[in-house]
């Protein structure tokens, strides 16, 4: 493949930063906008590109929520060596946040033929983004919201992990919409859903980023655009994190639903007017 401008890394950190934790798809518009600009969206390689500039979007959540991270972090280590400690709620939520993680672990090393090869096509994009709409949809009105953070039992935490694995088969489905939406089916109401999307985020994104480093450095892109991409996505997220938790906190998500369909339905009539190619 050609080598990843500085100019495409800038792109791809803005739609990465954007797109990685509200409900919409990054993977979807990553490839999306590699297809427009010409980059095969099913080469390893470029699959490695936007795996590790994906690290910069969970940066911006490890900031973010630092004092959260830290707060569950000292429960935990203090709980391993203290048994009257694990009985705290943040104590159990450090394992359940590792228990939930290792089934996409397993799925990714298991599929990850099948997730770089046929499923990284853009007409799976497409239909993904559509039937991710019509999940959020009914998440949002079948779920009850009666259930605050501290309300989350290791059930809920499973439950929301596997979810994720959706959007690794998937891509257009929206890890962050999987998560949310399972969030919502178990009536967490929208806040305690979508922080808890953030929290099981961290080890799968950063464990993907981490995993595909060296296909990323074999992409040609070299390390300048590969830092270009990574500190554009950190800022981006930042913002988009701090934005979505004030969004969620007054609105439902009937504007991600239309925009998803909308954009699902755009991009297969460019597919299929061979506008872009899959």
């Amino acid at each position: 493949m050609s080598a990843i401008s500085l100019g495409q890394a800038v792109v791809l950190g803005i739609v990465e930063g954007v797109t990685e934790f509200l409900p919409v798809s990054s993977t979807g518009h990553l490839k999306i906008t590699e297809g427009i600009m010409g980059i095969p969206v099913d080469d390893t390689a470029v699959v490695g590109f936007t795996a590790v500039i994906q690290v910069g979007a969970i940066a911006a959540v490890l900031v973010y929520f630092a004092q959260d991270i830290a707060r569950i972090a000292t429960a935990w280590t203090r709980g391993l060596r203290e048994p009257e400690e694990r009985y705290h709620h943040d104590y159990k939520f450090g394992w359940w946040v590792i228990y939930a993680t290792i089934p996409i672990v397993v799925v990714g090393l298991a599929a990850k033929p099948l997730i770089n090869g046929p499923l990284a096509s853009l007409w799976v994009v497409a239909g993904s983004l559509i039937a991710g709409s019509a999940v959020m949809w009914a998440a949002d009105r079948v779920g009850r919201h009666k259930r605050g953070e501290d309300d989350t039992s290791l059930m809920d935490t499973m439950l929301v992990g596997c979810s994720q694995i959706l959007a690794l088969l998937f891509p257009g489905f929206s890890r962050s919409g999987a998560t949310i939406s399972t969030g919502l089916f178990l009536d967490l109401d929208r806040v305690a859903a979508t922080r808890l999307s953030f929290f099981l985020g961290i080890p799968a994104l950063t464990g993907a980023g981490l995993y595909e480093l060296k296909d990323a450095l074999g992409s040609g892109a070299g390390a300048g655009p590969l830092v270009a991409g990574t500190l554009v996505s950190f800022l981006v997220a930042y913002a988009s994190i701090a934005w979505l938790l004030k969004f969620v906190a007054r609105h439902t998500f009937n504007a991600f639903v239309v925009y998803r369909i909308v954009v699902g339905m755009l991009l297969f009539g460019l597919l299929g007017t061979g506008a872009i190619s899959a």
